[in-house]
């Protein structure tokens, strides 16, 4: 049986051990978890501003994105004025404080619109850097509740949005609409079936060279066809490109442009002369005197025709007189019967009679 003493001793070996697990295991997990040395000696940053914006103590606090801090606390500063309401004290590594320029600025942050808010403190531009206790300048936080609100608004919106979508989800579901039909529909299903099937038909025929378009795409003569089309525009395309033919003169002959552009300058010689009432052509478009003599001639018709029609003179009366069209008719016959007569029996209108005294 052992003795006391070393049941003692035993005990003793196992609380160091323990005591020692323990702290190997406090600092295993603050060295997983912790995001600063435990030695590390820290220092005191101020600022001041017109709203907290939800911010707490113990919110972290960044240098450009980095980690350097904690906020200590966050209280009512006393201050009337409208940008020092509220004094935000910052606990800061020390080993940072020389990273942070006298003109740096802090503002409000969030990892999201609904993430904790932080501290970030912009890095400023000059030389000199801050102490233990100094006060950094402050961004104005309406512009962060602006976004925070528009952020508001946009998650309003897509809530919107998401029981929108449910509703349509659930018409789906139930088969209404033309995509629940698609979706539920037995009969809709088998007419899409066999639309397939048919399709399937369709590309089976063009596979085995049957049909319009399995020949066209199978039939080696369609295709030496179609080349020998495309040869023969390709040719057509180099004569005209070389000048060849009519058409190919059209495109490459400089006379036949020569003259086509003398041609065209003539035409608007024509119509400048026109335009300037040169010529007849010219005169019958500018000259008001003849414009005037035709329209009194016109006139002038105008009234004979209005007379033939009413029967006056000699014309008139041929136009509307009943009686002189058929003496005229009746005289004609008459002409055209001694004409007759006169070709069946000429002697009888020719006999001379000759007598002596």
């Amino acid at each position: 049986m052992p003795s006391a003493q070393k049941v003692t001793w035993a005990r003793l070996r196992v609380g160091i051990m323990f005591i020692a697990a323990m702290i190997i295991l406090g600092v295993l997990i603050f060295l997983l978890t912790g995001e600063r040395s435990p030695f590390s000696k820290d220092e005191t940053l101020y600022t001041y501003m017109e709203d907290a914006a939800a911010l707490v103590a113990g919110a972290p606090v960044r240098l450009n994105g980095i980690h350097v801090g904690r906020v200590k606390s966050v209280t009512l500063s006393g201050d009337k004025s409208n940008q020092r309401n509220v004094r935000i004290r910052m606990s800061i590594e020390k080993g940072h404080m020389q990273d942070i320029p006298v003109d740096s600025q802090a503002a409000i942050s969030a990892e999201n619109v609904l993430g904790t808010k932080f501290i970030n403190i912009k890095q400023g531009k000059a030389a000199a850097t801050v102490h233990d206790g100094a006060e950094i300048q402050a961004l104005d936080t309406a512009e962060f509740e602006e976004v925070v609100q528009q952020s508001y608004t946009l998650l309003s919106s897509l809530q919107g949005i998401i029981k929108r979508v449910d509703k349509i989800v659930g018409l789906v579901e139930s088969g209404q609409g033309s995509i629940g039909k698609l979706l539920v529909d037995e009969e809709l299903y088998n007419h899409v079936l066999f639309i397939v099937r048919d399709f399937r038909k369709v590309s089976a025929a063009m596979a085995s060279q049957e049909g319009t378009v399995g020949k066209l795409i199978y039939d080696d003569a369609l295709y030496n066809d179609m080349r020998n089309t495309l040869n023969r525009l390709d040719s057509l395309v180099a004569d005209l490109n070389a000048g060849k033919g009519t058409a190919g003169k059209l495109l490459k002959d400089d006379a036949l442009y020569e003259e086509a552009r003398q041609s065209l300058a003539g035409v608007h010689k024509a119509i400048d002369d026109l335009n300037a009432g040169k010529g007849t052509a010219g005169k019958l478009l500018k000259n008001d005197d003849l414009h005037d003599q035709l329209k009194s001639t016109l006139a002038k018709i105008d009234l004979m025709i209005d007379k033939l029609n009413a029967g006056q003179g000699t014309a008139g009366q041929l136009l509307v007189n009943r009686q002189l069209y058929d003496n005229l008719n009746g005289a004609t016959a008459e002409v055209h019967e001694l004409l007759k007569d006169i070709r069946s029996n000429p002697k009888k209108f020719l006999r001379i009679k000759l007598g002596l005294f």
